[in-house]
């Protein structure tokens, strides 16, 4: 008689999949290609009159849209991944803005020098919280961590109070207002109305030349680049998959072991610091920050990016930032009165009848397609029987 081998049989567990497919590798690194090398060229080599010509107001326009389509990353990373709608990104987008501008303010005033606006006020000596604004490497770090912590303290709070749903987005709401109210204010030394605005250089090199717009512009695509393939990373590991189990069934995932909380925390801190990046590279690009960009109007406009682009897709958001910041750019020249309408219009047509967004029309279209071929064969079938 044999004896069967009582040594249990090992399990083959899936290999892991490549963070980018062959396909998608390439595509990547043609848009690596063209960010750092190809508009740069058609930019600053070509000349004015020639079609390959690439206009300085394009790429500063371009730039604007790669600094917009982080932010729709990272509003994707905690509402299409993790259920967790957030309606006061744009403040996390603001504070990364106003820590570079606090440096560029300082530069500008030169040594020793107070920026424009507090001599105006006749303010004789810096508050507290400039006390790190003329260090770039520490600018660095603080666009990082100032939107970080905060949205740490205020994520912290909030997920551990269970608030979620339309609470949660009303919250966020409120914290974002209440801030913009608070930075209108001049004695809190962030420029009140105005803002930050009359920036030079950086690192000793002048804003204004045709070379640091494209280097600026350069940057920014790169930062897209990076957070894209951060997120991806992000979404595709274990931890990824328990952040879409507590968007999916949170309950379950709690008796299954998992605990929310640090998941939900965690991608809220990142999802920040991404904003808080995406507004560092905006304002030298812009020339300018002030609490309008704190408006809940702004918040709401970036979930509308998201949403359009097509909801945990992470290409998406970014189609949708560039798709949404294009027709607002040409509508606001052309008809500036009716953007707004067209706005929620578009929102409300892409609710109802475009779930998947602008990323999965293709496929949906396809669907319809078939569906319809379907039930015209069945009609023809019926017909025949008759």
């Amino acid at each position: 008689m044999a004896i069967e081998n009582s040594q249990p049989s090992r399990l083959q567990l899936p290999a892991p999949e490549p963070l980018l497919s062959v396909r998608g590798w390439t595509a990547f690194l043609g848009a690596l290609i063209v960010i750092c090398a190809a508009v740069p060229a058609l930019n600053l080599l070509a000349p004015e009159g020639s079609a390959w010509h690439v206009s300085d107001y394009m790429v500063g326009l371009l730039g604007k849209f790669m600094c917009y389509a982080i932010c729709a990353l990272a509003i994707d990373l905690i509402w299409g991944y993790t259920g967790i709608l957030s309606l006061g990104h744009g403040l996390f987008f603001a504070l990364g803005g106003y820590v570079m501008g606090m440096y560029l303010m300082r530069e500008a005033a030169g040594p020793g020098g107070l920026p424009a606006f507090m001599n105006f006020l006749d303010w004789k000596e810096l508050p507290w919280h400039w006390a790190l604004s003329d260090s770039f490497v520490a600018t660095l770090l603080l666009i990082l961590l100032v939107p970080g912590v905060i949205g740490g303290v205020f994520g912290y709070f909030a997920f551990r109070s269970r608030i979620k749903g339309v609470y949660f987005s009303i919250i966020t709401q409120a914290l974002t207002y209440a801030a913009m109210l608070l930075f209108f204010r001049n004695e809190t030394g962030f420029g009140g109305n105005n803002g930050f605005t009359g920036f030079k250089s950086i690192l000793g090199f002048s804003l204004n030349t045709q070379r640091m717009h494209v280097l600026l512009f350069a940057l920014s695509g790169l930062a897209l680049l990076g957070c894209y393939l951060l997120s991806r990373w992000l979404i595709r590991s274990k931890y990824g998959r328990v952040l879409q189990a507590v968007r999916d069934a949170e309950s379950r995932t709690m008796f299954c072991g998992y605990n929310p909380l640090p998941y939900k925390l965690s991608i809220w801190i990142i999802s920040a610091m991404m904003c808080g990046v995406a507004g560092a590279l905006y304002v030298p690009q812009v020339g300018i920050i002030n609490p309008s960009e704190m408006s809940v109007g702004n918040s709401i406009e970036m979930a509308v990016w998201t949403a359009v682009g097509g909801r945990a897709s992470l290409l998406g958001p970014i189609a949708g930032a560039f798709a949404v910041n294009g027709g607002k750019s040409w509508l606001t020249v052309a008809a500036p009165e009716y953007w707004l309408y067209v706005l929620g219009a578009l929102f409300i047509v892409v609710t109802l009848f475009m779930p998947g967004g602008l990323i999965r029309l293709p496929g949906q279209i396809r669907q319809w397609r078939e569906k319809r071929r379907a039930m015209a064969l069945s009609g023809l079938k019926q017909g025949a029987r008759a």
